[in-house]
């Protein structure tokens, strides 16, 4: 294969492909908030946010310490494109008035989805998206302070899951616990356009170790209500 000539070149952003992620809050007034969101990473049951820190969601994460981490699918890109200049924040920074954004009590009517309830923390999910994490706040602290090429200030938040709900057909058929990669198609924000996945390229050799090697509380929870040492 030709090997590629690169370029050094200077972005302005570095959205490499990232999934969108609504993440519900909840206002001071007990209203719900709505945010769409990419800068999102998970390991273990432990989840990292990158958020704009003059955002309403980063109030109301730092105020109630809890929130719904609600994954789009490629179906919900209507949905998702009608929150996008809208903020939750009655006085909108200036950063985002010159970006078009404007203030919206009521993100679910403005962008057509519907709210629903959670079990473990006080925030609001979607009931249109086929993947819902319930979250709490762990540690909450500025991200690129020192970096020069950041334009607004930014912070970063650690959340522990503690409750995952996820639509019976992402199911893979033979263990009603496990995420078929072959039928979750996440909603993909690159470079500031939207995308998602495409069909399998081929098989993986990281998939080859059974998946339940990543989760050895299972076997720690089996084992104590047998009653026997792990």
């Amino acid at each position: 294969m030709h090997a590629p000539t690169h370029l050094d070149i200077e972005p302005a952003i570095h959205y490499w492909g990232t999934p969108v992620v609504l993440v519900g809050t909840r206002n001071p007034d007990g209203s719900a908030n709505l945010a769409p969101m990419s800068s999102a990473w998970w390991l273990g049951w432990s989840c990292m946010l990158g958020l704009d820190a003059s955002s309403q969601t980063t109030e109301n994460l730092r105020r109630t310490g809890q929130c719904v981490l609600n994954l789009a699918d490629a179906g919900m890109v209507a949905a998702v494109d009608r929150l996008a200049l809208l903020t939750g924040s009655a006085a909108v920074p200036i950063h985002k008035q010159m970006l078009g954004y404007r203030h919206e009590a009521d993100k679910f009517s403005a962008a057509g989805l519907t709210a629903q309830a959670a079990v473990d923390v006080d925030a609001p999910r979607v009931r249109e998206c086929l993947v819902q994490l319930e979250a709490s706040v762990v540690d909450m602290r500025p991200f690129a302070a020192q970096d020069p090429r950041m334009p607004v200030a930014a912070c970063m938040v650690e959340l522990r899951l503690s409750r995952v709900h996820v639509a019976p057909e992402l199911l893979h058929p033979s263990d009603g616990q496990r995420i078929d990669p072959d039928r979750w198609r996440p909603l993909i924000m690159n470079f500031r356009q939207f995308h998602s996945v495409g069909p399998r390229l081929q098989a993986s050799k990281l998939a080859e170790a059974p998946e339940a090697f990543y989760a050895p509380w299972r076997r720690t929870r089996r084992s104590a209500a047998a009653g026997t040492s792990v």
